[in-house]
């Protein structure tokens, strides 16, 4: 048996007994809810979760986190935001470090209200692997990243989180609803709205790992590659393509690979990799 993921644990629980007290950053995805079962089995009551509801993220989240919360024991604080900042909304490829700077420093000045210097959020080995602008705004504002420091990887977040009970651990990724729009495409709640209708009668139609990636007026599915067969059935395509034109969308598309992490930055890195070769001739 790999005792490692147990070793690793230790020191997380180690590493957060440490801080004393501690806010976690939670969304309800796999990696902030094992950190808060964690933080509470490492504090008890010096720990607290506090998620962001904004219109990026989706209502069912809100009620996984709230779950989540009630499982493990841990208070559970919710800050309404219901406006998109313009920096935000203007969806450039710096969107997730503008848009960390301003919820984790949200969360920062709610944990300080509560005598809690110490924020920490789920970020884990792995995402150092990917396009990723918001660790910049993380590093600067001095939150704790304790699943990196103790070297946990997805894979062996989950696999302690089944351990202990937790219901995401078989949960798939998820990313804000601001990753469907492509950079430069401005964001509103519209357009937001829709794509999270949108997943939800994925969702509804029995899907588990799906993307509605929205350009303009097509909505471009993205499922788990296993899962393309089930588009091999005349009534579901008819199905899904009038509920999704229903929230609006003109056309619906499928794109035939199937669901990849960090799809939409593709174009971003393509048109990165063009201008290279341009300054290069």
């Amino acid at each position: 048996m790999n005792d490692e993921p147990d070793a690793k644990y230790r020191r997380l629980l180690s590493l957060l007994a440490e801080r004393g007290s501690a806010a976690v950053a939670f969304s309800g995805g796999v990696d902030s809810s094992f950190l808060c079962h964690a933080a509470a089995a490492a504090l008890g009551d010096k720990a607290i979760a506090i998620t962001v509801v904004s219109p990026m993220l989706p209502k069912s989240e809100i009620e996984c986190a709230r779950e989540v919360a009630r499982k493990v024991g841990i208070e559970h604080i919710l800050i309404e935001e219901s406006e998109i900042d313009d920096e935000v909304a203007a969806n450039p490829k710096e969107r997730c470090y503008f848009c960390k700077k301003l919820e984790f420093g949200a969360i920062l000045e709610a944990a300080k209200k509560r005598g809690i210097n110490t924020v920490l959020d789920g970020s884990n080995l792995d995402d150092l692997g990917d396009y990723r602008p918001g660790l910049k705004a993380l590093a600067e504002l001095h939150v704790f990243s304790p699943l990196r420091e103790a070297a946990l990887t997805k894979a062996e977040i989950r696999e302690l989180s089944r351990r202990y009970g937790l219901p995401t651990w078989d949960k798939p990724a998820f990313a804000c609803l601001a990753s469907r729009i492509p950079y430069g495409e401005r964001i509103d709640t519209v357009k937001l709205a829709r794509v999270e209708k949108a997943e939800d009668a994925l969702r509804a139609a029995g899907f588990r790992q799906f993307r509605v990636r929205s350009h303009g007026d097509i909505a471009r599915i993205e499922v788990a590659p296993d899962e393309r067969r089930r588009f091999f059935d005349e009534s579901t395509l008819d199905a899904l393509s009038q509920t999704l034109k229903s929230f609006g969308f003109l056309y619906v598309a499928l794109e035939l690979e199937g669901y990849a992490m960090g799809n939409m930055n593709r174009a971003w890195k393509s048109q990165k990799t063009s201008v290279s070769e341009r300054s290069a001739i």
